[in-house]
C-alpha cells in the first residue's frame, strides 16, 4: 500500500452532523492506515464561496489569480487524493461546496482553457483518487431514477473527468437519510471504513 496525502473536504454547517461523523471516521481510518490527511472543514474555516469580481474578470486571462482562495489551492495541489463529504440538498451540492469548486478548481490549477475554444484541458494531474461520501433525504429511486443522479453526474463527468485524467472516481451515498435509524447509519459508517481499508 502506498502512502497518500488526502485532502478531506467537509461541507456541513453542524459540528455534530452525520456528515461530520463520516468525515471523522474517514480521517481516523486513513491515518490508521498510514496516510496523511488534511481536513478542510469549509464551515469551520469560514470559507467564502463567493467568486469575487477580480477572480471572475481574470478567469480567461493568463496567470489567473485565485485571490484569497490561494491557500486552499495550495492545499489541493499538495494532495494526491481528494475525498468530499457532504449532504445533497435539492439534488445538488451545498452552496459552500459549489463555491469551493468555483474558487479552487480554477484555470491554471484544475484545468486550462483551450485557446482555440472547445473543451477545457485537464490539469489536476496530482489527484489520482477522487471519492465522495454523501447523503440524501430521498429514497434511492427518486435520486437515481426520477432525478437521474445529478450529483454523481456533475462530480464524475463535469468535474473529475474535466480536471483529472485517469482518476479513480467513486461516490457512496446513504439514501433516505431522514428516516435512517442508528443501525442504518452505523452500517453505513462500517461500509465507508471497509472501502477505505481496501485502498
Amino acid at each position: 500500500m502506498s502512502r497518500r496525502r488526502f485532502l478531506l473536504v467537509l461541507a456541513h454547517p453542524l459540528e455534530d452532523s452525520f456528515a461530520a461523523g463520516v468525515a471523522a471516521a474517514i480521517r481516523t481510518t486513513l491515518e490508521t492506515l498510514g496516510h496523511e490527511v488534511d481536513l478542510l472543514d469549509l464551515y469551520r474555516e469560514d470559507f467564502d464561496p463567493r467568486l469575487s469580481d477580480s477572480e471572475r474578470s481574470g478567469y480567461f486571462a493568463g496567470g489567473y489569480d485565485p485571490g484569497s482562495a490561494a491557500p486552499l489551492v495550495e492545499r489541493l495541489m499538495a494532495a494526491d487524493a481528494l475525498v468530499l463529504v457532504f449532504p445533497q440538498w435539492w439534488f445538488n451540492f451545498p452552496a459552500i461546496l459549489k463555491g469551493f469548486f468555483d474558487r479552487v478548481f480554477v484555470p491554471g490549477v484544475a484545468f486550462d482553457n483551450d485557446p482555440k475554444g472547445g473543451r477545457i484541458i485537464p490539469r489536476l494531474s496530482n489527484i489520482k483518487l477522487f471519492w465522495a461520501f454523501t447523503t440524501t433525504g430521498s429514497p434511492w429511486w427518486v435520486a437515481r431514477l426520477y432525478m437521474g443522479d445529478p450529483v454523481r453526474r456533475l462530480l464524475k463527468r463535469g468535474i473529475a473527468a474535466f480536471c483529472a485524467k485517469e482518476v479513480d472516481f467513486r461516490m457512496v451515498t446513504l439514501h433516505d437519510m431522514d428516516r435512517a435509524d442508528a443501525a442504518k447509519r452505523d452500517a453505513h459508517l462500517e461500509r465507508v471504513k471497509a472501502l477505505l481499508t481496501r485502498l
